[in-house]
């Protein structure tokens, strides 16, 4: 073998050893750099999600009721308020806001443009945008949703419910054991089955502690109509029925209207008004002596919107996760109103049974 011969062997030998050691240090560095890249997206988005409360911007996107249907909506925006105001001073418009819909073909579009201007969580009020939330979490796996009253199962949607039949059952033991006539009323808003939660519930409380006693089950079809709320209060107060239970939202205000407005004119007539998800005492206030607001049943949406604005705000987004708040956690409840003692004592009674168990409730008429 000549020494030519012999350089170039060895220079094949060592050439080939460092070709094998570049290809495993570099599909060392591949592994790392694809770890290391999952990692880094996954942080990234959680970041995206979470940031800080400093950044962290939230919305909700109401109902046709509007934010100030002194229920529903109105506690929803309030607890958005107040997240804001507890984390870095965030006011409408910076840091957290609300989108109105004057009518459900409103829906999608608010949803999608709350996802353009990069909102870190979306609050969709109401089962009625249930379709749409559904829809638009699709379309945006990236963006984060939560909706009240409904259930949506996509991985990027909170579904926040409640048992609100637990709360009108109080509501109609507190009705049966008022009511003068034997007769008493429900006016809801729309049709769903939030609602029947709401008539269901307080129909069978009613019976419950008074057999004799009659329910009639209106419907405004609106959650702003208050008019329409209104007449049929009017009507419903002129067959002798003395308590309406008004679960319609903004349009409810319409019942409380109707109820004052007969007061106002014959002070001696005895009727009243059950307000919902919210202490619509205000609502019934004549002058100051009378009120015509028996009692009202308690909703959670405000503690709600607090606390998933919170958790999300610090990187515990409840994606996918569907929530449920009853008596038993203060999700719902009833006021004391204008309640006697008897029957606010009644009323604790069948709370109690509820809870642990011992009264069954219907969510379905």
């Amino acid at each position: 073998m000549t020494v030519v011969n012999h350089l170039l062997e060895v220079f094949i030998v060592k050439t080939k050893k460092n070709l094998a050691l570049f290809a495993l240090t570099l599909g060392a560095t591949a592994l790392l750099a694809a770890c290391g890249g999952s990692k880094s997206d996954s942080s990234q988005a959680s970041s995206q999600s979470a940031g800080s409360s400093d950044n962290f911007k939230a919305v909700m996107v109401a109902d046709t009721g509007g934010v100030d249907d002194k229920s529903f909506n109105q506690g929803a925006w309030e607890g958005l308020l107040e997240w804001g105001k507890n984390n870095g001073g965030k006011t409408k418009g910076n840091g957290v806001d609300y989108i109105l819909s004057k009518a459900e073909s409103d829906y999608a579009t608010n949803l999608n443009t709350a996802v353009l201007n990069e909102y870190n969580i979306i609050f969709a009020i109401g089962f009625k945008l249930q379709k749409a939330v559904d829809e638009a979490a699709k379309a945006n796996p990236d963006a984060h949703f939560a909706i009240i009253d409904s259930v949506v199962e996509q991985p990027n949607v909170a579904s926040i419910n409640y048992k609100d039949h637990e709360a009108a059952f109080l509501a109609g033991v507190a009705a049966g054991l008022t009511t003068k006539t034997n007769k008493v009323a429900f006016i809801g808003g729309m049709h769903g089955p939030a609602l029947d939660k709401f008539e269901a519930g307080f129909k069978a409380g009613v019976l419950a502690v008074n057999p004799k006693a009659t329910v009639e089950i209106q419907y405004a079809e609106s959650f702003s109509d208050a008019a329409k709320a209104k007449s049929l209060a009017e009507a419903m107060y002129a067959s002798d029925v003395d308590i309406i239970y008004a679960a319609a939202g903004g349009a409810g205000l319409g019942v409380f209207a109707a109820a004052k407005s007969i007061v106002e004119a014959n002070p001696d007539r005895q009727i009243w008004v059950i307000g919902v998800d919210q202490d619509q005492q205000a609502e019934g206030k004549v002058n100051d002596s009378r009120n015509v607001t028996l009692a009202s049943t308690l909703k959670g949406v405000k503690q709600a919107l607090i606390k998933f604005s919170e958790d999300a705000s610090k990187g515990n987004y409840h994606g996918g996760e569907q929530v449920l708040y009853g008596l038993s956690d203060n999700g719902v409840g009833l006021t004391d109103g204008q309640l006697t003692n008897e029957v606010k004592a009644k009323v604790a009674e069948y709370k109690k049974a509820i809870i642990d168990g011992k009264q069954e409730v219907p969510a379905k008429p």
